[in-house]
């Protein structure tokens, strides 16, 4: 068995506990507080339980709701952005974000969108999951959600 086999297994393995705990009612049982995002849409920004940061999805738009021109470099410094206006926005700060989940449209962008994470994310890095997904709203090349946890 491989290091790396035993670390993915490791990481499954904290993942099911996460969401046994959440579904076990252990988070209901703590207050809840909501970063609310823009009122036309059905979800919020997201949600404090805690010290825990729950963030929904992030694009790489501007103040105006339109995608950053110039391809997936300045669409993920964007979006990187408004991932940071959000934890800002909560209270808590970057070096609080533990993990991310990347959505690409495009695989073959990966490497791109990593030279402006490592730039822009605060040592220690979050742990992070990349995806390539069909399609995301309205054309985006990427869209990241996160989760973070405030230090006592």
């Amino acid at each position: 068995m491989s290091q790396g086999f035993a670390s993915r297994g490791a990481r499954r393995l904290v993942l099911a506990l996460t969401i046994v705990l959440l579904s076990s009612g252990y988070a209901h049982a703590q207050q809840k507080r909501v970063v609310p995002g823009p009122k036309e849409l059905p979800y919020s920004e997201a949600i404090v339980v805690g010290n825990t940061l729950y963030i929904a999805g992030q694009g790489g738009t501007d103040e105006s709701g339109k995608l950053k021109p110039g391809g997936i470099g300045p669409e993920t410094q964007a979006t990187l952005e408004n991932l940071a206006n959000v934890v800002k926005a909560a209270g808590f700060e970057l070096k609080y974000v533990v993990a991310v989940t990347v959505y690409l449209a495009d695989m073959k962008e990966f490497s791109e969108m990593n030279k402006v994470c490592r730039k822009f994310m605060p040592d220690p890095k979050p742990t992070r999951t990349t995806v390539q997904v069909v399609a995301l709203y309205d054309n985006a090349r990427i869209e990241i959600s996160a989760i973070a946890v405030k230090q006592p």
